[in-house]
């Protein structure tokens, strides 16, 4: 027989709210600032985590053309996309993607800490990037998040 204290709690999508959250990318470490971005987004920060429930807050990421590197990496890291076409690999350095869209660097890190499947993309679509220091969401009254790294 189980008694109170052994039953665990499960949230249900309409107990949850999101919050939102404004990071900035200046002067961080790309990963240590993902991973803890991740956390945010699937909710376990929060006490009432459930891995199948959106249970994660809204987090803002301004100045991400600032973000660091550690190492070599600006150097060596590539990043590869193939079009489904014969010789349509694309393959580019780190450092030109963050000059021609630094939203995609973060995205792509934030993303692949995330799971793989529809609840994953829809933590994803929580996550709204900036290359620069203003973002539309005043409105949303976001809290400042202090990222480590």
């Amino acid at each position: 027989m189980l008694s109170a204290a052994t039953k665990s709690y499960l949230a249900k999508p309409s107990q949850v709210g999101g919050q939102w959250h404004l990071a900035d990318a200046d002067g961080k470490v790309l990963g240590r600032m993902a991973s803890q971005l991740a956390t945010i987004l699937m909710g376990k920060h929060r006490p009432e985590y459930t891995p199948h429930v959106l249970t994660g807050d809204f987090v803002i990421v301004i100045n991400a053309a600032k973000v660091k590197l550690t190492g070599r990496k600006m150097e060596q890291k590539i990043y590869q996309r193939y079009s489904f076409h014969p010789s349509g690999r694309k393959v580019e350095p780190i450092a030109e993607v963050i000059e021609r869209d630094p939203e995609r660097v973060i995205k792509e890190a934030v993303k692949r800490m995330l799971p793989r499947n529809k609840l994953g993309r829809e933590m994803l679509s929580r996550l709204k990037v900036y290359g620069g220091p203003d973002h539309p969401h005043q409105a949303q009254q976001p809290k400042p998040l202090k990222v480590k790294g």
